[in-house]
């Protein structure tokens, strides 16, 4: 059969392929790509970060969407879920890269005032990570319950050799996406484990002595839908952590449960939290502008509301030595000391009052009780002692941050000598309570972020946290 008689259309075609192929043999591109596709595949170290998981897929720089309607989602069009991710720049001033943080939505929206699984809310790929996490903290839970690890009522106390803490490379790692605002120290001797809270809702663990078969030790849940605003660690039960929102809510994550159950609803935001050393069924919370209430957790409901500030309460700390004693930090410019017993509705009135020129961040008791420690923007930390708290010292720090980093808080050691408080210099200054200034400063080579907000081991003397606005946590321990 004759062949067919090719048009010029044809032809030409014919000939600018010809002519394309002619060009990429001479430019040696498919070798390129080889070249490159054997880069990429090669296999990358993977440092200790929330990230590391070789399950997951890579994502792409550019990544396609896929366009669908709701109606083939299933999804009606006026639902809640229109849009498919939460978008969080409203919470957080902080540039992100794209898609970093869309992660399959919890089951149960973290909005809604219901339980929510750990399962539901967890954040991995896979459940036996959720799992281990759980078994983890159930072990040395039961522990304490047993009297093997037994927590008393005070942190242990000690002096440190301010030249002995060392930060070494295996006690860093990057726990949650973001700013990190609380940082906690679980209440055991048996594994060296946090939990932080970031701007985006998330709660972080971080077993710092996980075993190999078990990664890098790192799990994070969205149990809350903003900020959050407080941790707390029952010291008496390791299964049971209070968490605190600015959406309102007061969770309680119980391991026996496997749960992230509801505490507590308020109509306000929720900006710090505290426990009444000797009931711990009372959750001390401030909300609104100014108002601290507290919180019954045997009926889920708040039973006590005071207004003692004019803008929001920061913090809440009690002395070790007369739980009836607490000290409140707040945005109004000002720290106050209260007695309980003698605290009106009608018109609260302070033990002492300590004024600063700006915001005051925190107020933390000494571990005697016998001092109070203000932070405030106005670059001083306060220093309150007395019989009566009535002598006041101001020591210089430069105390001020971008909008991007989160307010240095100063906080105690394990003994009434040091404050430690993050600086601009990626470092931690040590202030000296007997010499009422700037002792120390703890460097290393391998703090790389800002430390905002720290927590000290309430039983390891010389096991100091310290959290960043970048999601990493850094331990220093005494060599």
């Amino acid at each position: 059969m004759a062949p067919e008689k090719l048009t010029e259309y044809e032809r030409r075609r014919i000939e600018n392929i010809k002519r394309n192929e002619e060009m990429l043999a001479a430019l040696k591109i498919q070798s390129r790509v080889s070249e490159l596709s054997a880069v990429t595949k090669r296999p990358r170290a993977q440092s200790k970060s929330y990230q590391a998981s070789p399950q997951k897929k890579q994502k792409s720089k550019s990544p396609v969407v896929l366009r669908r309607s709701l109606r083939t989602k299933g999804i009606p069009p006026d639902s809640s879920t229109a849009g498919g991710i939460k978008d969080d720049s409203d919470d957080l001033p902080d540039r992100i890269a794209p898609n970093k943080y869309s992660q399959p939505a919890p089951k149960k929206s973290p909005r809604e005032p219901i339980p929510i699984s750990m399962r539901d809310a967890y954040s991995g790929d896979f459940d036996v990570s959720n799992q281990r996490l759980i078994e983890t903290i159930k072990d040395f839970s039961h522990k304490i319950d047993d009297g093997d690890d037994r927590i008393e009522k005070r942190k242990a106390s000690g002096t440190v050799h301010l030249e002995s803490l060392r930060l070494e490379p295996d006690n860093i790692a990057r726990v949650v996406p973001g700013r990190i605002l609380n940082v906690r120290f679980f209440p055991t001797n048996n594994v060296r484990m946090v939990a932080v809270g970031n701007k985006f809702g998330n709660i972080g663990f971080w077993n710092v002595d996980a075993p190999q078969e078990d990664g890098d030790g790192i799990y994070l849940y969205h149990p809350h839908s903003g900020p959050v605003s407080g941790i707390v660690m029952d010291p008496f039960s390791a299964s049971k952590m209070f968490t605190s929102c600015y959406d309102g809510f007061i969770r309680v994550m119980d391991i026996e449960k496997e749960m992230f159950d509801l505490a507590y609803l308020s109509e306000h935001p929720i900006f710090s939290i505290s426990q009444w050393p000797h009931d711990m069924n009372s959750i001390y919370y401030g909300e609104g502008s100014g108002e601290l209430g507290i919180c019954d957790l045997r009926a889920g409901k708040s039973s006590v509301s005071w207004k003692l500030h004019e803008e929001r309460i920061n913090t809440i700390d009690f002395t070790s030595e007369n739980c009836n004693i607490m000290a409140t930090s707040s945005t109004d410019g000002s720290a106050c000391i209260w007695d309980l017993r003698k605290v009106s509705a009608h018109k609260p009135k302070s033990l002492q009052t300590v004024r600063h020129k700006r915001a005051v961040h925190s107020a933390y008791f000494s571990p005697s009780g016998r001092f109070l420690a203000t932070t405030s923007i106005d670059n001083t930390v306060g220093l309150l002692s007395g019989a009566n708290y009535e002598d006041t010292s101001m020591v210089s720090h430069f105390n001020h941050t971008n909008r991007w980093i989160s307010s240095f808080r100063g906080i105690w050691g394990w003994d009434d000598s040091y404050i430690y408080i993050g600086n601009m210099q990626r470092g931690v200054d040590v202030i000296s309570v007997a010499d009422k200034k700037l002792d120390f400063t703890l460097r290393s080579e391998h703090m790389t972020a800002i430390p905002c907000r720290f927590d000290a081991h309430q039983d390891k003397v010389g096991m100091l946290a310290g959290a960043t606005s970048g999601g990493q946590v850094y331990i220093w321990t005494a060599s």
